[in-house]
Formats: structure tokens, sequence, C-alpha cells
């Protein structure tokens, strides 16, 4: 036994907390050099790859750039030694590793986890010292009635070095902590018994941050990833001198149909009939390639002309690579989902069978996937507006923990170097290998040729041909421009019309989602034509009650501004026949349910838009309404449908040699 163990459970006996050295001793077997020997008459299951060696090689430090997420956020705090300080004040100007804990922790995979690999972290930078003293570690407790001063120093003793700094950080109190919790997206839920009296325990996500020396957040690390190759190659990225704070890559990382395929998949329009016939595509994938680039060469009837930035020139090379990507399951973590899988051709490159999306694992995604053709003339992008171009909107879905889970830029970077038919193809579009930038913009290269003008209703108002749409459709018109007052929001110019203000507004359909209550007596659809009346107080209290929809603020997440509670972006109407169920979350399924909700008048709640208000339709204007919204479909989705069928999938293959994760898919 080594001697630094042997200190730390007299220390326990001393001072009585035998559950924290219990913990502390776990990790100190791990990292003691004489504590356990290579022949242990008992194997131990790894449950996180932070404890052993990982299943791939970490991309080499320089060869890939880090995202800039937010500031990090500061607070009052009180380091081991009972000196009250800042957050940013121990920062200094050191690239910080930061993780929340607590000292009595007894999951294995969540602070001694952190702990073990800060433990690993640091015995490597002490092996490099250059690089060592511009590092420091920081573990901040939230739990500081029991994590005193004194507790932290104890539970760091030992981990003092001349080379890497590790400070153990408390504060005076839960309400000093919370806002610095709040800063990080760091949730917490403090366990207690059915007498409310608390355990000891708190429910928690491990989260590992990683913030440059300009104190911006530069990666985020949850259990999976959590390991000292990763951690160590992100801090030498950010130090390496031919870098720009790890934000600039400076070397590459590797040296004829006919057919009507334009319809909506099966959204149930007239399920309520015993007649109904779904309309959903099989899952052949027989289509026919096309030469994208030609669709932003040309400006098509009714659409503006397309302007891309300079850096963002096509090539074939950069659609098709872009095209290639966009279908490719491999690049999410679990080798299963593509940005196709969201974004189906035949839905709309939208998604007619889910309400919301649905990322790797089955995960919830709050919001319904919206359609990505034709935002290459949008400036406001996703349901919030959040970003602004398509290449700022591409890491987005590949990050998102609900989405498609890549731990990190650098981790999907990595990912596609190691596949071997990617091999050449950043290079051969962009003279370099896979990055931040060439990746976003290869994937926004196809999105620019998802274009789709010259509808039935481009061809009647702008082209002047009388016959393009029926009578039904231009009194709809009528209505669209005048009683119903839509194009207020869904403009319509003298040249062109995106039907979109691309501002955001409170429609109520937020509000409603989250304020709603169910009905005593509910009407539940068990198939075509079958209908029930169902009590809900039967199952009211029970374990039966329907999941509480989450409370999506929309616009107020980024502004915090009350005003902009449940506000989301006008959708442009284009294709909108096609890409069912509709408003952000998919809670209408119909365009005459979307029009009949505007005839009502939305939601009424506090922040409600002042355009939204009722309409007074008639049951005939709404379906008037209805045939207008149905000729704006272009006259090339067939052709973009077909091509996206002709598109090569990435899947991995239970015989595939050359899976990245050198292994076989467990069922």
């Amino acid at each position: 036994m080594s001697n630094r163990l042997k200190i730390h459970l007299k220390s326990c006996k001393v001072y009585n907390h035998m559950e924290r050295c219990r913990i502390y001793i776990l990790i100190l077997l791990f990292f003691s050099g004489n504590a356990l020997t290579q022949d242990a008459s008992y194997n131990t299951e790894v449950l996180a790859p932070g404890y052993n060696k990982l299943s791939f090689d970490a991309p080499d430090p320089g060869s890939y750039t880090l995202a800039k997420y937010k500031l990090a956020s500061n607070g009052k705090v009180i380091d081991q030694h009972s000196n009250e300080t800042t957050l940013h004040d121990l920062f200094e100007d050191k690239v910080v590793l930061l993780n929340f804990m607590y000292s009595t922790c007894q999951d294995i995979n969540g602070c001694p986890l952190a702990t073990a690999v800060f433990h690993k972290v640091k015995n490597r930078l002490m092996d490099e010292p250059e690089i060592g003293k511009h590092v420091s570690l920081l573990s901040v407790s939230f739990d500081p009635k029991n994590d005193t001063p004194e507790v932290m120093k104890l539970y760091g003793a030992g981990t003092d070095n001349e080379i890497v700094n590790w400070d153990f950080i408390t504060t005076d109190s839960q309400d000093t902590l919370k806002p610095i919790l709040n800063g990080y997206n760091q949730r917490i839920i403090k366990d207690y018994d059915a007498d409310g009296n608390y355990l000891g325990s708190i429910s928690h996500i491990l989260r590992v941050f990683l913030i440059d020396k300009e104190k911006s957040i530069r990666n985020i690390y949850s259990v999976s990833f959590l390991h000292s190759d990763i951690l160590v190659n992100d801090v030498k990225t950010l130090l390496d001198s031919r870098t720009e704070n790890g934000s600039k890559i400076v070397v590459s990382t590797s040296n004829d149909s006919g057919a009507k395929l334009a319809e909506p998949g099966d959204y149930k329009e007239g399920y309520e009939s015993k007649d109904y016939v779904s309309r959903a595509k099989s899952l052949t994938r027989e289509g026919k390639e096309t030469d994208l680039i030609k669709f932003t060469q040309k400006q098509q009837l009714g659409l503006p002309k397309l302007i891309l930035p300079k850096e963002a020139q096509l090539t074939r090379e950069k659609i098709s690579l872009g095209r290639k990507m966009f279908f490719d399951r491999r690049l999410s973590h679990t080798d299963t989902i593509s940005c196709a899988i969201c974004h189906v051709a035949e839905m709309g490159f939208a998604h007619n069978e889910l309400k919301t999306a649905v990322g790797t694992e089955g995960r919830s995604v709050p919001r319904n996937a919206p359609t990505v053709v034709n935002t290459a003339f949008l400036t406001r992008l996703f349901h919030d507006a959040r970003e602004n171009t398509l290449e700022n909107q591409v890491w987005g879905p590949l990050l998102a923990h609900n989405e498609m889970d890549n731990p990190s830029p650098g981790y999907l970077i990595n990912k596609i170097n190691a596949i071997p038919d990617y091999k050449g193809l950043f290079e051969e579009a962009f003279g370099e290998g896979p990055s931040i930038e060439t990746i976003s913009r290869a994937l926004a290269s196809y999105q620019y040729t998802l274009i789709s003008g010259n509808s039935p209703f481009d061809r009647w108002y702008y082209d002047k041909e009388y016959k393009a749409i029926s009578d039904d459709a231009k009194k709809g018109f009528d209505l669209f421009v005048g009683k119903g007052q839509c194009i207020t929001c869904h403009l319509i110019n003298e040249d062109y019309a995106l039907f979109t203000d691309e501002k955001l507004h409170n429609t109520g359909i937020g509000y409603q989602a989250t304020m709603h209550k169910e009905p005593e007596k509910k009407m539940i659809t068990l198939g075509a034509g079958i209908v029930v009346e169902v009590d809900t107080s039967s199952y009211a209290g029970s374990k039966f009650t329907p999941e509480i929809s989450p409370n999506d603020l929309g616009l107020y997440k980024i502004t915090q501004d009350p005003n902009d509670r449940w506000k989301f972006r006008t959708p442009p109407l284009r294709n909108v026949a096609l890409t069912a169920p509709y408003m952000h979350n998919g809670n209408l399924t119909t365009l005459k349910d979307v029009v009949e909700f505007y005839n009502q008048g939305g939601v009424q709640n506090e922040v409600l838009s002042p355009l939204i208000m009722p309409l007074n339709l008639t049951d005939q204007e709404v379906n008037q309404i209805v045939e207008f919204l149905k000729t704006l479909t272009g006259s090339n989705f067939d052709e973009l449908i077909l091509d996206a069928h002709a598109a090569p999938i990435g899947e991995v293959s239970l015989d595939d040699p050359n899976w990245f994760h050198k292994n076989k898919l467990k069922y």
C-alpha cells in the first residue's frame, strides 16, 4: 500500500468521513503506483472509458479545431485554503478544465470518474511541464453545506505540485452557488426520503468544461468521452503555437422517372374515415442522380436570385461530398442517425411521420424537423432563428446530445478520417482535410442546391398562366392576402415570394402545448375510422398519466426577455403541402388544422402577437385557402427526391472490417 493511501486512511478515521474516503480510496487505487499489480487476482468491470484505454486513436493536437460555445460564467467562490475569490480570478491566464462534483458522490461513473481522469491529466502534464504550466484544474463542489473548505482540502490532499495547478473550490451557500450552476447549465437534484430528510446524495449529470485563456468554453465532455487522451489533446490544441487558440486548422488531419413522387408520407389526413388508405412510401432506394449545381445557376420562377458568400462558391466536388455526408448514418455517435433521417426527401425534406424529431438512441427532440428546401435564401434558421447561415447551423444537430450526439468536433473529424470511403474527398473539394470549417461548408454546399420554385402558383401569379391553378385556389389566394391577412407575416414580393417575414411571433401554439389541461372526456383514435371516448379521470394521478410537455419558450431561451416567450420564426410556405405536421412542435396535423387554428385567433396568452386575431372565415373559405397552399409545391421536387434516393448511404455492416470502432454491432 502506498504512503499516500495510508495518510488518507488515517485522515478518514480522524474526520469520520468514511463514505467520502471510500470513494477517494477507490480513486487512489487507480493511480497509486504500487496500489494494484497487473496480476491482480480479480477482474474489475470498467464502466466508462476514462478508466482504460480509448477504443480509438484520439486526433493529433492541432489537427482539428474547437468551436467557441460561450463565455464561461463567473461567480464568488472559496478555495481550499478558505480564501474568498472568483472563478475567473482562479482561471488566471491559463487553459482550464473545470468539473462540478461533491465529495460524498458514490456513483463510480460520476464525480469519482472526473477526479480519476483529472489525476491522469495532471500526471501526464507533469511530464510535459512546458504545457502543464499553462493548465489549471478546478473541481467545484455543488454541496457547500457539507463540502466546507476543510473538507475540500482533505479531498484534494496530495494533488499539489509545482507544474499543474489543481484547486478544490466551494461556496458559502447554495444561493451563491445557484447562479454559477445555471451559468454552466449544470442541473442538480438533491435526494430526500419519504419524510423529507436529505439523504446526502445528489442526482446530476457529469459534465467537464474546457475553457481557453480568453475564458470561453471550447468543449464539454460527458461520461462516455471523458478520457485523459482526449482532454490532453484538446488542451494541447488550444496551446498549439501553430493555431489561433485552437480556432484555425493549420495542417490537414490526414495526408428517368416521371412518377409523381412528391406526395406527403402517411401524415394521417383523412384518418377519421374507415376508407383511409396510407400514402406512405416504401423504403426502396431507387433513384436517379441529377446535376444539382444547375439549380443554383439559373434563377427559378418565384424565387429570388441566389447570392452566395465568397467563401461558399459551389463546385460539384463540394456538393457531392455534402450530399454523401447528409445521408451518412456513420456521422452520428451511434452510427444510426443521419441528417436525412429527420429530413426525408419524399416528405418535403421534413418528416411526416413524427410530430417532433427523434435522435440517437430514440432520444426525443422537442421540435418538429423543418424543411431544408429553399433555406439557401433565409437569413434566420431553426425555429428560434438562432443561426443565420447554413454553415453555422451544421454543428448544432451534429453535437446535440439528443440528435447526432457527437461529443466534440474533434471526435467527428477523427471519425471521418478513419472511414476509408472519405479518403481524399475533402482534399479534392477544399484542398485540405476534414475540419470544423470544411465539414460545415460541405454540408452547406448540398443544402444550397435544394432549391424548388416554379410552382403552379408562380406560373399563375408571376408568369400569368391563367389555368395553372384552380378557381378555388385563386379564391384562396384572395383570402390569403385579404380577409385572412396571412400575407402580413407570409410575405409576397413583386418578383419573388418566400412567404415569410423571418420574424418571430407568439401565436399561442407554444403556450397551448405547455399550459394544456386534460379535458374530462377525450376522443382517442384507435385505427382508421375507429374512435372511442375516454374518461381522463380514469388515469389521472396514475402511472399512466400522459407525459408533461416541456415548456419550450422559443426565442426567450436566447434573449431571456419575458416578452419573447413562445415566439417562433414564421416558417416559409413553399412546398408546405409536403411537410406536415405543422408548427414548431408538430401539433397541427393538416393544412386545414393550421388555417382553422389561425381562424380562431390562435391561443390567448399575455404575450400573444397583436397580429393574431379571429379571422371569421367560413368553412368554405378555410378550404379555399388550403387549396391555394397546395399550389406552392415546386416543379423540380420529384427530381430532388430521385436524386436523394440515388445518394450513397453510409451504413455500418456487421461484416464491415473498416468500421471505425473496429468492433461489430451488437443487437
